[in-house]
């Protein structure tokens, strides 16, 4: 199945110098995950600070996870909100 997670950083509760030495790890760990097949794409959010990932997973349970592993969500430092997707039927 397929995922979107929308993430969000908390700036309400951390500043960017809270942040910034933890963006190369948050960077690697993504980069890990897409060559592990889990991540399909990576997205930088325009609208505030965070990124939207598409996951490969068998469940929501398993793409959670997958998302938890990320740096800033395993501190606490940014939210993330998962979405199951399906093909659109316009295209099957």
């Amino acid at each position: 199945m397929q995922f979107f997670a929308i993430i969000r950083r908390r700036t309400e509760r951390f500043t960017d110098e809270q942040f910034a030495p933890l963006l190369d790890e948050e960077a690697a760990r993504v980069r890990a995950l897409y060559g592990e097949g889990s991540v399909r794409a990576a997205y930088s959010r325009v609208d505030v600070p965070g990124a939207i990932l598409l996951l490969e997973a068998a469940d929501e349970s398993e793409a959670g996870a997958l998302v938890a592993s990320l740096p800033f969500l395993a501190r606490g430092m940014s939210e993330a909100q998962i979405v199951p997707v399906k093909s659109y039927r316009g295209f099957s």
